[in-house]
């Protein structure tokens, strides 16, 4: 077997401050709340670059950013709990100063969705974090509950002056100053990217899957809620409009390769349609319009 030669290398002065963004997520078939699949797998990332560090070296904790008071034994607090199962001992409630009343449950919050303000967590993440200072912020890449737009990351990284990196796979060594880690590319390919610190980084579906969640530890971990500023009102939000889903259009194809054979032989395999076309320092106007014209061909514009 061979040996896992990734490290960690602090200094003896403080350890790194790690914080791992996580989320409600939502089950695809059942609707049932859950602890979200990309923000596990970020966890994950996070957990074994903490088992991978010399002890004391780096300090995980996880954050959840919620408008409402989350009831003890409630749909939401069983679903956090479950990142608590990972091995966490305690998980950060990032709160508004004036808390709301419980949230609604899932099946109820978009029949209600349209009667209620829309109302914006970013701001309470970002104030947290400019109090806190992590070195490093580790999150999903898009949410399974609300608009999912996959924003986040941007919006934080954009009001903290971060560097951002998306797509990560694995977080191979961090010295302090600077982050090592595997960018996930198409077709099964990978790229490493040293980044500097601080950064925020987000996690791609093709990371390592999350440990199963252990029901004791999950029951003796803490939700500790700290208010941190106040609610944002979205109201561009509100000037969304809601209408039926609809068939959607066609999807270029995506191969998801996680294990080091299936991305051998998408690398390897031949594009289908031979049409693809690499640009280095063109201009945005150029970019763009090889990507309109992509879209067209392939029925995804009409």
């Amino acid at each position: 077997m061979k040996a896992d030669h990734s490290s960690v290398a602090q200094g003896a002065s403080a350890p790194l401050e790690v914080v791992s963004l996580v989320s409600l997520g939502q089950h695809p078939v059942s609707g049932r709340l859950r602890r979200a699949e990309q923000d596990a797998r970020a966890l994950e990332l996070c957990l074994a670059l903490e088992r991978q560090s010399a002890p004391g070296a780096v300090s995980l904790s996880a954050w959840h950013a919620s408008d409402s008071e989350i009831a003890p034994g409630s749909e939401q607090d069983q679903a956090l709990r479950g990142y608590l199962g990972m091995g966490l001992e305690s998980l950060t409630l990032v709160t508004p100063d004036s808390l709301q009343a419980e949230p609604l449950k899932a099946a109820d919050s978009q029949a209600a969705a349209i009667d209620q303000p829309v109302i914006d967590v970013w701001p309470l993440l970002v104030a947290r974090l400019k109090q806190a200072a992590p070195q490093l912020v580790v999150c999903g890449g898009q949410g399974e509950t609300g608009e999912g737009s996959g924003l986040l990351p941007h919006l934080l990284a954009e009001s903290l002056g971060w560097p951002l990196v998306e797509g990560i796979v694995a977080i191979e060594s961090c010295d302090g100053a600077h982050l090592t880690a595997l960018q996930a590319l198409p077709r099964g390919q990978r790229r490493r990217l040293r980044v500097k610190l601080p950064a925020l980084v987000s996690v791609d579906s093709a990371a390592p899957a999350a440990r199963q969640s252990a029901f004791a530890q999950a029951r003796r971990g803490e939700l500790a809620s700290l208010a941190s500023g106040e609610l944002a009102h979205d109201a561009l939000a509100e000037a969304f409009g809601v209408t039926p889903a609809r068939k959607r259009p066609k999807r270029l194809k995506r191969i998801k390769a996680t294990s080091a054979r299936d991305r051998f032989k998408a690398a390897a395999a031949k594009a289908e349609g031979g049409g693809g076309k690499r640009m280095e320092g063109v201009s945005a106007e150029e970019s763009a319009a090889e990507i309109l014209k992509l879209l067209r061909e392939e029925g995804v514009l009409r």
